[in-house]
């Protein structure tokens, strides 16, 4: 017996054709993959090194709460865009939306710009990997206990790029493919 990827059954009623059930599982864990690196990253904004070493020094409070608080709430607001790769608002904008609300999103609209993220953040995983396994120059750490609470943390980052090109793939599948096909 096939395993059909793209044909399951539909785990979400209000998209147009149904989505594979292993998508709408993945779009909803990235943005919990990511808490885990939002979190471990708000002890900077107040100037605690989480244990690495090196001669940087820390820009002041005024800058470094605003700058850290507010890259990890953009860093989960992106995350929850990819929910948009499995659900409605995804194919049609939200009516209050204005000029655009109501109306059918391009399927090159989504594809294009979340390709071009999965992409990105499989670079950064890339070079995270590398820097990890030492061919890139990285952060020092006290001991082994922070780096490994560092790597904890940080690693789930790695699974977001390929899991956006795995939901970009299916939403393609999904929206733009069979259209044409159809």
């Amino acid at each position: 017996m096939a395993i059909r990827l793209f044909h399951a059954a539909p785990s979400v009623s209000d998209t147009q054709r149904p989505v594979p059930r292993w998508a709408l599982r993945s779009a909803y864990a990235i943005p919990l993959l990511l808490l885990p690196s939002c979190l471990w990253r708000l002890p900077f904004a107040f100037g605690f090194q989480m244990g690495q070493v090196g001669d940087e020094t820390m820009p002041a409070l005024w800058i470094s709460i605003p700058y850290v608080f507010g890259l990890s709430v953009l860093t989960e607001a992106v995350a929850l865009l990819s929910i948009g790769l499995v659900r409605r608002w995804g194919e049609v904008a939200p009516a209050w939306i204005p000029f655009i609300g109501g109306k059918r999103i391009r399927p090159t609209a989504v594809i294009v710009p979340a390709a071009i993220g999965g992409l990105a953040m499989t670079a950064v995983s890339v070079m995270m990997t590398l820097t990890w396994a030492g061919v890139i120059n990285g952060t020092g750490y006290e001991n082994l206990w922070w780096e490994a609470l560092a790597k904890a943390c940080i690693s789930p980052i790695g699974l977001w790029g390929p899991l956006m090109l795995a939901l970009t793939y299916a939403y393609y599948v999904r929206r733009w493919r069979v259209a044409t096909i159809a």
